[in-house]
């Protein structure tokens, strides 16, 4: 059951939940993502190898090429793009890139997702109404 609701930023709207797979690295989905797969191919990324299908992927913020924002949308169409997205502040190339796409996007928790999550956990993004659940 989940337990804790922590309010945050509301960046791209809609909800879902997953298993938590969180990276301290920036992500440029041009370049670190297989848009194809779904797979992190950026070999000095902490996530090289990972799978972001339908994870809540958690990294502090986006960066690259504005292009990234189509290859979210690439991911959606292949059906290998991540269930929901949580960033300690979104730029411009993510959120658009999760807008166009339908992925649910915040940012700004209230609590640094950091220190409260880990990867493996489950949690529910509410990018409508603003809020993170845990059951921690």
């Amino acid at each position: 059951m989940l337990s804790m609701r922590i309010k945050c930023r509301r960046i791209s709207r809609g909800s879902a939940e997953g298993e938590v797979l969180l990276t301290h690295d920036s992500i440029s989905f041009l370049g670190n993502v297989d848009p194809k797969t779904g797979v992190i191919e950026e070999p000095e990324h902490e996530l090289f190898g990972q799978c972001i299908k339908d994870k809540v992927l958690v990294f502090p913020h986006g960066k690259g090429s504005t292009v990234g924002s189509y290859v979210l949308y690439q991911l959606i169409k292949n059906g290998v793009a991540p269930a929901a997205m949580i960033n300690i502040e979104s730029e411009p190339i993510v959120a658009v890139g999760a807008i166009i796409s339908g992925i649910p996007l915040v940012d700004k928790m209230e609590r640094d997702p950091f220190e409260i999550l880990k990867n493996g956990d489950h949690v529910k993004v509410d990018s409508t109404s603003g809020f993170v659940e845990t059951d921690k």
